[in-house]
C-alpha cells in the first residue's frame, strides 16, 4: 500500500528534525567552539541533516533502498 504523506506530517517531521539537529550541533558540532572534533562532527551532522531533509521533502524512504 503506497500511502501519501500529508502536509502537516511533513512539516512536523521537519520541525522535529530541526530541533534534533540544533541539539546535536550544540552538544557535538559547531556549538562547541573552535575545536577540531566540533568541526568534523559539525560537517558530518550537516551532511546527514541535508540528506534527511531531502528525504522528507521528496518523500523518499531511504531505508527501503537497503533491502528488507
Amino acid at each position: 500500500m503506497n500511502r501519501q504523506r500529508g502536509c502537516l506530517e511533513g512539516l512536523l517531521e521537519m520541525l522535529l528534525l530541526t530541533a534534533v539537529f540544533d541539539w546535536l550541533q550544540e552538544r557535538f558540532g559547531w556549538g562547541r567552539g573552535a575545536s577540531c572534533g566540533g568541526g568534523c562532527c559539525g560537517c558530518l551532522l550537516t551532511i546527514i541533516f541535508v540528506l534527511l531533509l531531502c528525504g522528507i521533502v521528496s518523500g523518499t524512504n531511504w531505508f527501503s533502498l537497503l533491502g528488507k
